[in-house]
């Protein structure tokens, strides 16, 4: 069986320190077993690794993610990435073409398909792996996992299961029903409903078969040409709902979605995070501060606070779940964001009347790590080294930067920097329009940067 593991999402239920630029799965808010920050998407490959399923594992997941996924599972990890962020019906179907037409994997091959983010225990995935003789022994179309519910909640879907199967492990699946409100979902409970986690399996020619019925290819180049003629829905309403013969596994351990404020707070290791207190009086308090400047709470019962560059919640623990809906436009620019090299936030941004930008951030390398080499059109720039030692470079020049070292970098020059130790940056820009796509780059590796400065041949063409 192989895996494919779905990494989308917005950040929005748990801004705002999760973002378009960094969702939730990326937030190093959890422990490992030596006490250290760890990511959601950490954790789950860590799980896989420790369960020997990460070397038949593949992550599906769009262009803004790439560098987050490398910076925190390293360069060499197998990923299939989206020519443009769409449902997950579409990026499953992707990854499963490209099992069969790539990597060859036959039509009766088992494709297991889970989020990149479940908080659970390692015995959850000896269930993943069963999915496979499941699916095979049933004779069905779609084999899933449904967590046994601990309470009526409203936030998940569920699974109505037919009468339980005699000396049989699954369950054949009546229907569905989608966040149901707390009356319905206790009716559901008492039928024996589970709530749908979003695992699931099914083989390669089920799949095949679909694109088939639409007319649309079977193998990868191809799909990837016409990849937005696929429904842009998610799996569970364009296959799922509309499955003839599904069976569902039940699982009675521990299983969370730490998709709000609520529930990632509960499995977080302390009460304070960033600088931060809370008063003895408080009960049942989280503080979770990116900032560096202090926040104190103080008399309160079930508050949470979160702060970072994006803005800053202070909400009941519970009312947290309706944070999704009180944060449209918020993400117009991101403030904070990871790269392939280290790390920047937005200090300040100011429009002057008479049109003009400027925009403050501070800039973190790490070392070994380099900035490409760029020019701007519409921008200048200073840069003031704060911190560490490095490499820099301005029209084809070197020079050896440091701490205290101002920079100036004028209109259409091209600039890089490449970081011997840790460096910080505070860079100011200042220009009509200090866009993104203001940015052309020349080289990205700092060994092609080296070549580019010492080759005229190079040189002759125009870098526009």
């Amino acid at each position: 069986m192989h895996l494919v593991l779905l990494s989308g999402g917005s950040g929005q239920r748990l801004w705002p320190l999760s973002s378009e630029v960094r969702p939730k799965q990326f937030l190093k808010l959890l422990k490992d077993e030596n006490g250290r920050p760890m990511s959601m998407v950490q954790r789950v490959w860590a799980q896989l690794s420790n369960t020997n399923l990460k070397d038949q594992s593949i992550i599906a997941t769009n262009h803004s993610q790439i560098e987050l996924m490398s910076n925190q599972l390293g360069k060499n990890i197998p990923i299939i990435i989206e020519p443009e962020k769409r449902g997950t019906f579409p990026a499953i179907v992707l990854a499963t073409v490209y099992l069969h037409s790539v990597q060859e994997c036959s039509e009766q091959e088992v494709v297991g398909v889970l989020p990149v983010d479940p908080f659970v225990e390692y015995q959850f995935f000896q269930y993943v792996k069963d999915l496979e003789s499941t699916l095979i022994n049933s004779s069905s179309e779609l084999a899933l996992i449904g967590v046994k519910p601990t309470s009526p909640s409203t936030k998940y879907g569920y699974i109505v299961p037919k009468t339980k199967n005699v000396d049989q492990e699954w369950l054949n699946v009546d229907y569905f029903r989608e966040k149901p409100d707390e009356i319905e979902a206790k009716k559901l409970i008492d039928k024996g409903a589970l709530w749908n986690c979003g695992v699931f399996a099914f083989q390669v020619k089920y799949i095949l078969d679909m694109l088939k019925a639409k007319g649309l290819p079977t193998e990868y180049e191809k799909l990837i040409c016409c990849y937005d003629e696929l429904p842009n829905n998610s799996f569970d309403y364009e296959v799922v709902e509309k499955g003839k013969k599904i069976v569902v596994l039940p699982y009675e351990r521990y299983w969370k979605d730490l998709g709000t404020w609520n529930t990632l707070t509960e499995e977080m290791d302390g009460n304070v995070f960033g600088k931060g207190k809370i008063s003895e009086d408080s009960i049942n308090c989280h503080i979770i501060n990116e900032l560096d400047i202090p926040i104190t709470l103080l008399g309160g019962n079930n508050i949470i606070v979160a702060a970072s560059s994006e803005g800053i919640l202070v909400t009941d623990r519970d009312a947290s779940t309706r944070l999704k809906n009180y944060i449209d436009g918020n993400f117009d620019r991101p403030m904070y964001e990871e790269r392939r090299w280290g790390w920047y936030r937005v200090l300040d941004h100011t429009k002057y009347k008479e049109g003009n930008e400027v925009l403050t951030k501070r800039i973190g390398i790490k070392a070994g790590k380099n900035l490409s080499y760029q020019l701007h059109y519409q921008r200048s720039e200073f840069w003031t080294i704060i911190k560490g030692e490095g490499i820099f470079v301005l029209n084809d020049n070197m020079i050896h930067v440091r701490a205290g070292n101002v920079l100036q970098i004028p209109l259409a020059s091209k600039h890089a920097i490449k970081a011997i130790t840790d460096m910080e940056i505070i860079e100011v820009q200042s220009g009509g329009s200090l866009i993104e796509e203001d940015i052309v780059r020349i080289t990205l590796d700092w060994e092609e940067t080296v070549e580019f400065c010492r080759s005229p041949q190079l040189q002759l063409n125009d870098v526009r």
